[in-house]
């Protein structure tokens, strides 16, 4: 795990193969904790409920003593603790960082918590976080596990790769991540306090990361990867830095754009990024054209997903209290009305937050900007990588008509008709027909007869589409095909195979 060349590893670091051994011998890890901790529990834990947790915990031994002391925060006895730490003593993970003592008693000075990223359990080392205590975070506070990060890690595509970066790693969750489907791993970050804490966790889960210190993309200068991954400090607001996990420096949206424009040339031939990203909505530009705005005209395949928008306010005091702040105190109403004002100044109507895929080609840049703000529970790494694949092939139908007239196609079997009946004057009368996809993103289209016809005549041993409309046309009475009736037929077929309805075989 180098750090900008060899370098003698922290006394942290030094401490995870015991740390290691201990949390395997009592079973801190992610499986069994929900076991031990039984549903309610474990959902109380995720909500920072402490108390019905607590009352689960005393009674479950040495893992229970880890709960208190790592999860919950607790003061815990430290004859307690250095029975559930063995063969860690106390004395030295105080010494490394990982605890504290007040008088007979020990407290955790760091959050480590068991996760299952897709590989296994890992352990993830980072600063406390706000669930349980109320706590001031410093400026070079590392972020664990949370909401945005976890967004990314199921939206991030796992397809094997030979190698990846993660672009500020904080805690070093992507990196971890990242491991379960890349050969080789480089991971990057200015703060120092991040590189300590990624180290420390790769450690702990006996992963070889590169990890290099500096600002942005200097530490790979050059370099090209397979797979990017990056949860950049996005949050929309002044140019300012009170933290550096959320805050670039740059006004606004500046860091996302920043990412977005420079990622690409990160990638090989071929590769992939999955960059978590904020924008901001005005009165006067489409969020879409803003963030397309931001990617070369060269070479890159991009598909946008926004998933959510906010209103300033609501924005505003989502992190303030992200920080630890309570919204009403004086100081927190202060930087409330500056951040506010300073959206209002540029004209902010909404801030977009969502996942911005990209793919290295040969060709002009095509961007695919979507709205997927309806809920779904399907993760995107895979649809991403299933997206480009049905993009590639929408290309070669733009630079050849005749490979969509000439393919045959399956309706995916996730794929269902609805129609939609009101009351009307003779009864029911269908006053819309939706195909629904069952699974991913569950994209809805709605469509007409002519289009519930053709799709019933497509099989994967069937008749290629152009004869499939040739028969559509005469079931209607024309013996021959009308051009515009083709061409609209022809943008009906394309628009579900880029939402994964329909498939060319």
């Amino acid at each position: 795990m180098p750090i900008h060349g060899p370098t003698v590893a922290s006394p942290l670091t030094a401490l995870c193969p015991d740390l290691r051994t201990a949390l395997t011998r009592v079973g801190y890890d992610a499986d069994t904790l929900l076991e031990v901790l039984g549903p309610e529990a474990h959902s109380a834990l995720g909500r920072g409920e402490p108390v019905p947790v607590r009352r689960v915990a005393r009674t479950a031994g040495d893992l229970g003593t880890l709960v208190r002391l790592l999860l919950l925060g607790d003061a815990v006895p430290e004859k307690e603790v250095a029975a559930a730490l063995a063969p860690v003593t106390v004395g030295d993970a105080v010494e490394a960082g990982l605890l504290y003592t007040e008088g007979d008693r020990v407290r955790a000075a760091l959050d480590l918590r068991p996760l299952d990223t897709g590989a296994g359990n890992r352990w993830v080392l980072s600063d406390l976080d706000d669930s349980m205590h109320r706590r001031t975070m410093t400026a070079d506070h590392v972020l664990g596990v949370g909401h945005a990060s976890l967004s990314l890690l199921r939206a991030t595509p796992t397809a094997v790769v030979g190698s990846a970066l993660d672009l500020g790693t904080g805690c070093g969750v992507q990196a971890v991540h990242a491991a379960g489907y890349a050969r080789s791993v480089t991971a990057t970050d200015i703060n120092p306090r991040a590189l300590w804490l990624a180290e420390a966790t790769a450690a702990l889960n006996k992963l070889d990361l590169e990890l290099l210190p500096g600002s942005w993309f200097e530490p790979v200068a050059g370099r090209r990867f397979d797979q990017v991954v990056a949860n950049p400090p996005f949050v929309v607001g002044p140019a300012r830095i009170e933290h550096t996990y959320r805050d670039s420096g740059l006004a606004l949206d500046g860091a996302s754009e920043l990412v977005i424009s420079r990622v690409p040339g990160l990638l090989a031939p071929g590769g992939t990024a999955a960059v978590l990203a904020a924008w901001v909505h005005t009165g006067n530009e489409d969020w879409r054209q803003r963030v397309s705005g931001w990617l070369p005209t060269y070479g890159i395949d991009a598909w946008v997903v926004q998933r959510d928008i906010a209103d300033p306010a609501l924005y505003v005091g989502t992190w303030l209290r992200d920080a630890g702040l309570d919204p009403r105190s004086p100081a927190a109403q202060e930087r409330a009305e500056e951040w506010l004002t300073a959206l209002d100044g540029a004209g902010v109507t909404g801030i977009g937050f969502g996942f911005v895929y990209l793919r290295a080609f040969d060709g002009p840049t095509e961007v695919m900007a979507e709205d997927l703000t309806h809920g779904f529970e399907d993760p995107l790494g895979a649809e991403a990588l299933a997206h480009f694949e049905r993009s590639a092939w929408l290309r070669a139908v733009a630079a050849d008509p005749a490979v969509a007239w000439n393919s045959r196609y399956r309706v995916d079997a996730a794929t269902a008709l609805e129609r939609v009946y009101l009351p009307g004057d003779d009864g029911w009368d269908q006053r819309v027909a939706r195909l629904h996809r069952g699974d991913g993103p569950r994209w809805q289209h709605e469509v007409d007869e002519t289009t519930v016809s053709l799709l019933a005549g497509m099989r994967s041993d069937g008749l290629p589409l152009h004869e499939l409309i040739e028969l559509l046309a005469l079931s209607q009475g024309s013996d021959e095909v009308d051009p515009e009736f083709a061409a609209a037929a022809l943008g009906v077929v394309t628009g579900l195979v880029r939402h994964g309805l329909v498939h060319p075989v």
